[in-house]
């Protein structure tokens, strides 16, 4: 067999893997932005708006679904679903 054959599989492109994390971010910002929001009463006719603490949550919970995604998931929603893991 030549080299070729043998070798690991393609990687993603670092466009694909960025595009990934942009979608991740903006899904899971708004999800547990208002997930939150609507537990503490954060809501508007616009949408939500969190200060203090209930946006420090929102932040762990975002920093969690990347951590978590990753290393015990096999990789985040969006990357699984463009490939880019």
């Amino acid at each position: 067999m030549s080299q070729t054959e043998t070798s690991q599989p393609k990687q993603p492109s670092t466009a694909r893997k960025v595009f990934a994390a942009i979608l991740d971010f903006l899904f899971i910002f708004f999800v547990a932005g208002y997930g939150v929001s609507a537990v503490v009463g954060g809501t508007t006719s616009d949408g939500f708006k969190l200060e203090g603490a209930p946006a420090f949550v929102v932040f762990g919970i975002i920093v969690l679904y990347f951590i978590v995604g990753r290393r015990y998931l096999g990789g985040t929603l969006f990357q699984r679903l463009l490939g880019a893991r």
